[in-house]
């Protein structure tokens, strides 16, 4: 049994010899047809960062021709499968302007514009990216409007927008949480106008009132009248909202203690 392992693990370990000494030849040699043919074998086997080094040799040999095209492809499709999207992404995005006319053109832009979904952070980190995401997506939908991806395309963007909501909903909790009241007052301004049907709303607008109540008994005398003034405008707008909200009692002790500052 164990002669038997023994002669299994020889047997491969030469196969694969044989096999890289092939590749090397290939990678080496002037024949295209054998690099196409063998990077076509080497994608079907998913091994892509293998078929890349010939896919770029067949292209830069005959940028024009069928294989060429496909080869730029498949570069493309590479390096998606091995998740290296901003690669992908560069190919998708070369491959739509050097041949605007294939039958596979649709397809490259919309792996283009998932390249870019996938480059997207988590919400805590900066959005650019996100925001970028967002515009590849949608020029898809407008340039390919009965495409079949459209439903899947319009759920992505759904996501990247909510990814974008949670990261101002955060904005306005940290301001909140360190103290900063005004840029709390005027991020949750902000966040209410931009994201009307938010689930976050009701949440947001509490913070809004608490944060306006605090920065006016923390205000300058020159100021305070204002913004107490403002703060009971806000809380009146807020209850007329969310009458049975678990936050109306602790914002209408805050506005009884306005009222009498005011009043005072």
């Amino acid at each position: 049994m164990n002669n038997l392992l023994k002669y299994l693990s020889l047997s491969l370990t030469l196969v694969l010899v044989i096999s890289c000494s092939d590749y090397n030849k290939i990678v080496k040699g002037d024949d295209y047809q054998a690099k196409f043919s063998r990077a076509n074998n080497l994608f079907d086997d998913k091994e892509y960062d293998r078929c890349i080094v010939l896919y770029e040799q067949v292209y830069q040999h005959s940028p024009k021709s069928g294989e060429g095209e496909l080869a730029y492809y498949r570069l493309g499709k590479s390096y998606f499968e091995m998740e290296d999207y901003y690669m992908s992404g560069y190919y998708f995005s070369s491959y739509i302007q050097r041949f605007p006319f294939s039958t596979k053109t649709e397809e490259a832009y919309f792996l283009m514009s998932i390249s870019n979904v996938k480059n997207s952070p988590e919400f805590a980190l900066d959005q650019t990216e996100t925001e970028q995401a967002i515009i590849s997506v949608q020029s898809f939908i407008d340039r390919y409007p009965t495409s079949k991806l459209i439903d899947s395309c319009n759920s992505v963007i759904d996501n990247l927008r909510f990814k974008l909501e949670q990261k101002d909903f955060e904005q306005v909790r940290l301001y909140s949480k360190t103290e900063n009241f005004r840029a709390a007052v005027t991020a949750a301004e902000i966040f209410m106008e931009k994201y009307s049907k938010s689930q976050f709303f009701e949440e947001v607008n509490y913070l809004l009132v608490k944060n306006s109540y605090l920065l006016s008994i923390n205000s300058i005398p020159s100021k305070k009248l204002e913004r107490i003034e403002q703060t009971i405008e806000r809380f009146s707008n807020f209850a007329v909202l969310y009458s049975k909200s678990t936050y109306l009692s602790e914002l209408q002790g805050y506005i009884e203690l306005l009222e009498r500052s005011k009043n005072k």
